[in-house]
């Protein structure tokens, strides 16, 4: 008897946790149908053409695939050279947030100095701030220096550390044994060595994560170009977008169809990289400390 209730026990166990996770897996479909219906519009208005999407009730399929919708809207505007523009700008930014913030953050992780911690909390005070309350004097800063119109009002900023990054990256920093850095330092090596050759290869997972948000940050940016950048020439890809949109009507099917292909970076970037975005977003357990 003892044994057929135990049977039964285990019998009931193994039924709850299969129901759980089977509820748990409809959870997560239904909220990724939710999630996703969005992208799939957006991909499926970019195949219609202007009559089919102007249609009601609107179709979730379109009728006949217009692939060159695509073409067209690529050749509507110099999408060329304003995915140039965008690719110099998101690189540069790139190279300014990883080398500054993680250069910044060893020092507060592993260099010991006065009012260390003091300071750390100054730099994080700093992300209180909105970012609108900095806008216009910003503004007349870049503008008394003669760099509106310059590409060096969207760059030189991600040279001068970012609190966000700063914190996460000290975070991960505080992970390395200090054992380490002492071995080095009696080496001889010097805090940019360890930096640069003992620091950096051990947080690839961390930089890695630095550097998909920094992509992803300055190629999504339309704020910042809508401000600085007048000339056409110097337009990046989020600025182009509105050349689809006019005062009378807007060409649905070709904006559609641009911002797919515009989308298509930043998607592929993060399924590349996936492996090292988790794992440096986990700044959780050891990462914590300190």
């Amino acid at each position: 008897m003892e044994g057929i209730r135990k049977n039964k026990f285990h019998e009931s166990q193994t039924f709850r946790r299969r129901f759980m996770k089977t509820i748990i897996m409809l959870i997560l479909l239904v909220g990724s149908v939710v999630i996703l219906s969005p992208v799939w519009w957006l991909v499926s208005t970019s195949l219609k053409s202007m009559q089919e999407i102007m249609q009601f009730p609107p179709s979730f399929m379109p009728e006949s695939f217009r692939w060159q919708n695509y073409v067209e809207a690529w050749n509507t505007a110099p999408f060329t050279r304003w995915t140039l523009n965008t690719l110099f700008v998101t690189t540069c930014v790139v190279i300014g947030n990883v080398l500054v913030n993680s250069f910044v953050a060893y020092g507060f992780a592993k260099v010991k100095f006065p009012y260390r911690n003091l300071l750390f909390t100054i730099v994080l005070s700093t992300m209180l701030i909105p970012g609108f309350v900095v806008m216009i004097p910003q503004y007349m800063l870049f503008a008394e220096l003669g760099w509106v119109n310059t590409y060096l009002p969207l760059i030189v900023p991600a040279f001068f550390g970012s609190a966000f990054f700063i914190f996460l990256l000290r975070q991960f920093f505080m992970t390395i044994p200090n054992e380490l850095i002492d071995a080095a330092k009696i080496d001889g090596a010097n805090h940019f060595v360890i930096w640069w050759k003992i620091v950096l290869p051990l947080t690839k997972p961390a930089i890695a994560t630095v550097a998909i948000f920094s992509f992803n940050g300055a190629w999504n940016d339309f704020l910042g170009p809508l401000l600085y950048l007048n000339d056409e020439s110097l337009y990046t890809l989020q600025i182009g977008l509105q050349t689809f949109k006019g005062t009378v009507s807007t060409q649905w099917h070709y904006l559609m169809a641009a911002s797919v292909m515009v989308l298509l970076p930043v998607i592929l970037l993060f399924f590349i990289f996936q492996r090292y975005f988790i794992e440096g977003a986990n700044i959780t357990g050891g990462g914590t400390k300190g």
